[in-house]
Parts: C-alpha cells; structure tokens; sequence
C-alpha cells in the first residue's frame, strides 16, 4: 500500500456466463496459482449442480448464500496501556464481501471426500438455507463482538 496516495480500486470485468461482478469476484477467489479456467470451470460446475439439486436459478442461491454469510461487525485487537481488548468494530461493505466469499471458499475446501464443485454446491445452498459451517463462522463473529461490546469506546 502506498504511504500518501490512496490505492486505487480496480475494475472488475463481470464472468462470461451469468455476467456477475460478485460472481467474477468468487471465482477469483477460489482460483489458485493463477489457473482461472479451472477455478471457472469448479464455479460454473457447483453453479450447475445447485439448478439440478434445487431447480432454481443457480445466481439467486450464490446472491443468497453471499447474503446470508456476510458479517456486520467484527473484533479487532486495541493494544491500551499493557492490556490487549478485542474492540468490536462495523465492518467496509468491500470487506464484508470478501470476509463472505473466503469463508464461503475455506468451508467448502474443508469439506472433504468429494470433488470440488460438488463441496462448493453444498455449501451454497448449506449457506443459502442459513446453515453450514461459514453460517456457523459468521455467527461466531458475531457472537463475539457482541460480548465485547464493552470495549466500543476504545474504537479509533
């Protein structure tokens, strides 16, 4: 990150398919060592499992998913005179997406004895039905905040 200038965001072009800029951004996510036809290919394969699974629009599940996994707060360590306190603090709309699409991505890998796509689909509609594991990690975050609140007015 730049010293004086502010980063400047970048453009991100919406995916081939369903043309999703969030969709564009998830499967950036998922992608690994720069390989994104294949990280298309898990993506748009998962997509196609949720319309066989729950004969709906495969987009609105994802939207829904991402909607349901999205934190609001979050704790942030505040080191104040020798004590470290977990400050709970509202969390960039950019950042609350990302937090969602990593978690949405960490569980889905953490699945594990089935291919990628189909651990993907499962956790998309496991998120989208408001249950699952990235469920169960944004209440925790949550949840957390939420005893620390205590500690708000160390927010700077």
């Amino acid at each position: 990150m730049p010293r004086r200038a502010r980063a400047t965001k970048r453009a991100i072009t919406p995916d081939a398919k369903y043309n999703s800029e969030d969709l564009a951004r998830f499967i950036n996510k998922i992608m690994l060592d720069g390989k994104k036809s294949k990280a298309e290919h898990i993506v748009y394969e998962a997509l196609d499992i949720i319309e066989k699974e729950t004969k709906k629009n495969p987009l609105d599940i994802f939207e829904q998913a991402l909607k349901n996994a999205t934190p609001v707060i979050e704790v942030k360590p505040r080191r104040v005179g020798g004590a470290t306190y977990q400050v709970p603090i509202d969390i960039r709309a950019d950042r609350r997406v990302a937090l969602a699409m990593r978690w949405l991505r960490d569980s889905a890998r953490a699945r594990k004895g089935k291919p990628m796509p189909e651990r993907l689909a499962a956790e998309l509609i496991d998120a989208s039905r408001g249950q699952g594991t990235t469920i169960k990690k944004r209440e925790d975050t949550h949840r957390m905040a939420e005893a620390n609140k205590a500690f708000v007015h160390y927010r700077w």
